[in-house]
């Protein structure tokens, strides 16, 4: 048995960390949890950096290991371009990089394949497996519900005042920033839980006929996934969703269950959406590929991290 390090910033919701530790164990193995590099002991055998950046001193003090450094997202701005670039020239060498897309491994610059190349995989987001068994024990309190960072629904505040004018009602769940607090003081029609933990998550979400996704068409959030959606259609609940470039991709590949609308929608649209929501779904077993343990079973990095123990 070996145990896997895995290094990363104090970000509030890193669901794939609890993914990664319960695949680990159950290959008979070990995971440690770490926020600061120098904590890692310096005979780990398997390190995993979340990136973020990774210390080349500390990299070289962990150099018998075997290190995997992990792109779940490209920069964001300001001077996105340079902060990816940065991590792409002063990042040392590792083992194996894991990416949430081809898109991200070409957008953080690593998107050659000269021989000698880092190997590397994609691994997308997924959802915990309860995810997709529960179900709604009364009906809904609300018409839409929103997860996740809401710090960006600063740059939505007009879209929520529609939605007060057409009538329906949301839910925020997680912790709502005190600026963003500050706008909504005004709106009666929204209401938040405040943070929940993730096993309480499901009948949260459950509470509402719909998820509403919204994200800034902005890159890279544009391209990149939406756990949050993943999350709505895997308990069986349509979403409305802002268009842009993931969006729409994910609206043709769950057909009928995502409807996009313009995020300067008048109130009667709005109206309009919710009440052309299709039903709730009770049966997801065609969602099985959204599972974390579906997106994790199948990557080539195990051989490489955890062989010498196997």
């Amino acid at each position: 048995m070996i145990t896997v390090h895995f290094v990363h910033g104090e970000r509030s919701y890193l669901p794939e960390l609890t993914a990664y530790q319960a695949h680990i164990e159950r290959l008979g193995h070990a995971v440690q949890m770490h926020t600061q590099a120098h904590t890692v002991p310096g005979d780990a055998r398997a390190v995993w950096w979340i990136c973020g950046r990774v210390p080349s001193d500390q990299a070289r003090r962990l150099k018998g290991a075997v290190q995997v450094h992990e792109y779940a997202s490209a920069s964001v701005a300001p001077l996105a371009w340079l902060k990816d670039r940065i991590k792409q020239w002063q990042h040392p060498v590792p083992d194996f990089r894991v990416f949430q897309s081809e898109w991200v491994r070409q957008r953080m610059g690593f998107g050659g394949n000269a021989p000698g190349a880092v190997p590397y995989a994609l691994r997308d987001m997924g959802v915990p497996e309860a995810f997709l068994t529960a179900q709604a024990l009364q009906l809904p309190e609300f018409d839409l519900v929103y997860l996740g960072e809401m710090s960006r629904l600063l740059h939505f505040v007009p879209l929520l005042q529609t939605l007060g004018q057409a009538g329906l009602s949301l839910l925020l769940v997680g912790d709502v920033p005190l600026a963003l607090q500050q706008r909504l003081a005004t709106l009666g029609h929204i209401q938040s839980t405040g943070r929940v933990p993730q096993d309480q998550v499901p009948a949260q979400l459950l509470r509402a006929r719909a998820g509403l996704n919204l994200m800034p068409d902005v890159l890279p959030l544009s391209e990149q996934t939406s756990t949050k959606m993943l999350e709505y259609l895997a308990l069986g609940l349509p979403v409305i969703s802002n268009p842009y470039a993931w969006a729409q991709r994910t609206a043709l590949a769950h057909a009928g269950r995502v409807q996009l609308l313009d995020v300067h929608a008048t109130a009667a649209q709005w109206q309009a959406a919710v009440q052309g929501l299709p039903p709730h779904q009770t049966d997801r077993q065609h969602l099985q590929s959204l599972r974390w343990s579906q997106q994790l079973q199948n990557l080539p990095v195990w051989p490489a991290l955890l062989g010498a123990a196997a």
